[in-house]
């Protein structure tokens, strides 16, 4: 079993920048692929970025690549997502996951999820 808590959530400026945490427990975490998703009111849950257990590998959303970020410190089981160059449209409710193996895409491949963390990026 993992646990996942995502933090660094909150209201932002257009062009601004978060980093969000996501602190990880539970047996062998360290060898999980994580993966980051947002999801808007009325939309979606959508892929944003995905690291694999060793950070040899990385994955990332067009809609954010260059943008944004994925990075993992296994010593202290936290994955981050540095979010730079905020838009309206990333407002959503961000979400960190894990799942055993490679790094994948597909939110339904994910077998552990956070509760997320409110992200509102004002004009």
């Amino acid at each position: 079993q993992v646990q996942l808590v995502e933090s660094g959530g909150g209201l932002v400026q257009a062009g601004g920048s978060l980093r969000l945490s996501c602190a990880a427990s539970g047996r062998a975490v360290s060898t999980y692929a994580m993966g980051w998703f947002r999801q808007a009111p009325g939309k979606v849950r959508e892929f944003l970025a995905a690291i694999s257990w060793n950070s040899g590998s990385t994955d990332y959303a067009d809609s954010v690549k260059g943008r944004f970020t994925i990075s993992r410190d296994n010593a202290k089981n936290t994955v981050y997502l540095q979010m730079n160059s905020l838009k309206p449209e990333d407002t959503a409710d961000y979400y960190c996951a894990a799942r055993y193996g490679s790094i994948n895409y597909l939110s339904s491949q994910y077998n552990f999820w956070g509760q997320g963390t409110q992200v509102t990026v004002s004009t």
